[in-house]
């Protein structure tokens, strides 16, 4: 029987280097390991405590950034920028940006079904990093890591614009290729109390061009959209 490729040991220096912290061996093993992996070896110990923490962590971080280096925004403007720079779209961006599917500690089907680079397993396993920095570094490392991860979302210009509301931006930009208008088509799996929804977006009467995840159908329409407006931004069709 073929054995689960799992994060190797052996590398994992390079992504403590990429993360720029002391955090510890045990606790940033624990940070790595989805509940797929934990639930295939007997129920040990998972991320999502950590993820958790982390989550609280990361709002806080963007939260007093924002309102330090903004001024002049609105509340509500600045509850926009945070939304944009916490979804689980931009954590996943961070999370490929430093390599970090590799890393990830997977079950067999999460492995099989292309788990390293599902933004949301990649998004929560961000948390779930940040989580383990605090722990084992404190607060200001945590925050540091936070504002350094999220460094090239802030330089892009974009990140403020479609990001922000990606549905309406994508109806705009479809309206404008005359490409009509986007239509979403969303799933569900897992239990009530834990649903986790997967949208994709078709324009007009085309197949679908984008996909996205969330936590909620809002959510995963947005990721959606938000994937589909980059494509076509990207291409200009």
């Amino acid at each position: 029987m073929s054995q689960v490729r799992q994060a190797p040991e052996k590398g994992v220096s390079d992504l403590v280097a990429k993360l720029a912290v002391d955090v510890s061996a045990e606790l940033l093993e624990l940070s790595l390991t989805h509940r797929s992996f934990a639930y295939e070896n007997g129920g040990i110990a998972h991320n999502e405590r950590l993820e958790f923490l982390g989550d609280s962590i990361l709002g806080q971080a963007v939260t007093v950034m924002l309102y330090t280096e903004n001024p002049t925004l609105s509340e509500g403007e600045l509850a926009k920028r945070r939304a944009s720079l916490v979804s689980s779209v931009a954590l996943a961006e961070v999370a490929r940006s430093i390599g970090l599917g590799r890393f990830i500690r997977l079950g067999r089907g999460e492995e099989l079904t292309g788990g390293r680079d599902k933004s949301s397993i990649l998004a929560d396993t961000v948390e779930a990093v940040i989580g383990a920095t605090f722990l084992s570094a404190g607060g200001e490392a945590a925050t540091a890591l936070v504002l350094r991860l999220l460094a090239p979302l802030l330089a892009d210009p974009d990140r403020f614009g479609a990001s922000m509301d990606p549905k309406t931006s994508l109806q705009e930009l479809s309206a404008r290729l005359g490409r009509g208008l986007p239509r979403y088509f969303v799933t569900d799996t897992g239990p009530d109390h834990s649903k986790r929804f997967s949208a994709a977006v078709s324009l007009g009467l085309e197949p679908a061009i984008a996909e996205g995840e969330g936590t909620s159908k809002k959510h995963a329409e947005m990721a959606a959209a938000r994937a589909a407006w980059a494509l076509l931004a990207a291409h200009g069709q």
